[in-house]
């Protein structure tokens, strides 16, 4: 099979992988406002672990897969672009505030969540220990998520996550909120094995590590509802709402994605390899992506068309250095 047939696999795959994410989401959030369950356990556990899970499965089905490159491609590479792409793409068109409350902490944990990252990697491998950690980070946050909330805080990120009458789309009545839930189980863990196939023999077919297509096409197909929610928002006028839902994905992708991928290699007997060219240019990327944003954030400086160019220019020129690096090495 060719190259194209594969990355065609890739794309088939994530659009099986988004659509199950959304059913799942939905169903779970309908199922739960059906049985009267508390709007905040709900946001905190069906909505904000279920908005995550593309790339949950997907890095947790290449880590059993033995496709590690992949796995963590997806988690690096889908920070990398939710800042510089995500975030930069639309402020091209309209400035994007970032003085909405909860921002600026948000903001903090997620250039924790990169630096962490980092340090759990340092010596080319994330073991059994450091994945604990990193999924014990995330039931702390979102416990601090749920103690803001209890305290009527008027942070965004935890308003779009425990408003469940507001949420558009939630199917009506019990049998069609479980059947949503079911094709959603079913549909992620089939459009995860379709890009983790694809992406291994795409690689394969093109001579390039796995690492590149999980850092580029995997990454950006993972990342395209942080994209639609940024771009509606923008149009809405609402995009200092939707800065807060790219920084939430950021968080969960280090703390929840990185830690159920560590610990699914553990389950096969052996720690999580990092790809050493990660620490040659993309972990670095990620990083000066999540301190550039931590900077204008915390001066209370908006997005501006300016800086969106900067993010968007800087976005395309990594993807043509890894594209120019696949094609040379």
């Amino acid at each position: 099979m060719a190259a194209p047939l594969f990355i065609a696999l890739i794309l088939g795959g994530i659009v099986v992988l988004l659509f199950g994410g959304d059913l799942l989401v939905r169903g779970g959030a309908g199922l739960a406002r059906i049985w009267r369950l508390p709007p905040l356990l709900v946001g905190l556990t069906i909505i904000a672990f279920g908005t995550s899970a593309p790339e949950l499965v997907v890095s947790v089905q290449s880590a059993l897969s033995n496709v590690p490159g992949l796995a963590l491609g997806n988690i690096v590479g889908s920070n990398t672009a939710n800042f510089l792409l995500i975030l930069g793409l639309p402020a091209i068109f309209g400035a994007i505030p970032t003085t909405t409350p909860g921002v600026r902490r948000n903001a903090i944990f997620a250039l924790l969540a990169a630096l962490i990252l980092i340090a759990v990697s340092w010596d080319r491998t994330i073991g059994t220990a450091e994945s604990w950690v990193l999924f014990g980070l995330i039931v702390a946050y979102v416990t601090g998520l749920g103690l803001l909330a209890r305290n009527q805080s008027d942070d965004p990120t935890i308003a779009e996550l425990t408003d469940l009458e507001h949420m558009e789309g939630l199917p009506k009545g019990l049998g069609r909120s479980g059947l949503a839930v079911l094709i959603g189980l079913i549909a992620l863990p089939v459009g995860a094995q379709m890009i983790v196939t694809g992406g291994t023999e795409a690689a394969r077919a093109l001579n390039v590590d796995e690492a590149i297509i999980g850092l580029t096409a995997i990454a950006f197909g993972t990342s395209l509802p942080e994209l639609a929610t940024v771009v509606m928002a923008s149009f809405r006028r609402q995009a200092d709402m939707a800065i807060g839902n790219v920084l939430g994905s950021n968080i969960f992708n280090v703390f929840a994605v990185g830690g159920a991928t560590g610990l699914a290699a553990s389950a096969m007997g052996t720690d999580l390899p990092v790809p050493p060219g990660f620490f040659t240019l993309d972990l670095w990327v990620m990083l000066g992506a999540s301190v550039a944003i931590a900077a204008i954030i915390m001066a209370r400086q908006p997005i501006s068309r300016l800086y969106g160019l900067g993010l968007f220019g800087a976005y395309i020129a990594y993807i043509a250095f890894l594209a120019q690096s696949a094609l040379t090495g």
